[in-house]
């Protein structure tokens, strides 16, 4: 069986359409139509069905999803194993938005410097699914925010770094009472959907400050270009990227303890990749050990 056509099948599942996966693909609608058809006459199973512009898989195709993704990953490792010093095959990594750009980069710089040869798959999402599909065995290892939930026996996590609630204002308002600046400017409120948005509600109620809320968004760095054009106040965790020189920002700190997001590592406990997210656990604790974790004073 041709695994390009496995491959064919999973993208289309995983992007709802013919043309979204003809484009990660890099080939036209047609080609990846033809190849589905291929699979689907070796397995003499129908594996799509349409509905409306897009497509979903039937009912045995869902039963061997899961099956061909793992197929996919042996292909995987057994090129990279063929590889001068690939040991370990592909580490399969998630990473939560926000640490796409603020963690990961100088965690992998130090990883590639001990396996130069190392290959790497690299997932986006958010924090949530991310722990559910190293759960799942999907991925094997994911930077993530602290799951508020049982991850399972089979996981573990480890925090990586520390990032305490404080109030980003505009640069004019340094110095400024910043529990004033919560209830008196208009605020900006981060997602309450995810964990800092709930952090930062709590507190708020906490204190019994009604904030003038003037929108809602899950964009750390939305809410950062909003705020530096004077739209509000924001309550936030304490981010690297926020301090770039794009933004005219201060950073006001909360009174007494403040709330913490803590962002680490869930990996799988046992696997064949096991021992190489362990070093990449023992890498990024090594780059963010100062300052209580927080990456900002690298400029990371």
């Amino acid at each position: 069986m041709d695994t390009r056509y496995l491959q064919s099948f999973v993208t289309v599942v995983e992007s709802g359409s013919f043309a979204q996966a003809a484009r990660r693909l890099d080939l036209t609608p047609t080609a990846v139509a033809a190849r589905i058809k291929a699979l689907e006459e070796t397995l003499g199973l129908s594996l799509i069905k349409r509905a409306g512009r897009s497509v979903r898989p039937t009912e045995p195709g869902m039963r061997i999803l899961e099956r061909a993704r793992a197929l996919l990953r042996d292909a995987r490792d057994l090129a990279a194993l063929a590889e001068d010093d690939a040991a370990y095959g592909e580490l399969r990594l998630g990473v939560f938005v926000s640490a796409m750009t603020s963690v990961l980069p100088p965690v992998l710089k130090r990883v590639y410097a001990r396996y130069p040869s190392l290959s790497v798959f690299v997932m986006p999402g958010a924090s949530v699914d991310l722990c559910h599909r190293v759960a799942a065995g999907e991925l094997d290892a994911a930077i993530v925010v602290e799951p508020q939930f049982a991850i399972g026996k089979s996981v573990r996590w480890q925090s990586i770094m520390e990032e305490p609630l404080v109030v980003v204002a505009p640069a004019a308002m340094k110095g400024r009472d910043p529990h004033d600046l919560l209830r008196t400017q208009p605020f900006i409120r981060y997602d309450r959907s995810v964990l800092g948005g709930q952090l930062a509600d709590r507190y708020l109620r906490d204190h019994r400050i009604v904030p003038h809320q003037r929108l809602e968004m899950d964009s750390l760095l939305g809410v950062a270009a909003l705020v530096d054009q004077g739209l509000g106040v924001a309550l936030l965790p304490d981010w690297s990227s926020l301090w770039s020189a794009r933004y005219a920002l201060t950073r006001i700190a909360l009174p007494g303890r403040a709330p913490v997001r803590r962002v680490g590592l869930v990996w799988q406990a046992q696997g064949a990749r096991t021992a190489l997210a362990e070093t990449l656990l023992e890498v990024a604790r090594a780059i963010f050990a100062g300052d209580g974790g927080k990456p900002g004073a690298r400029g990371d």
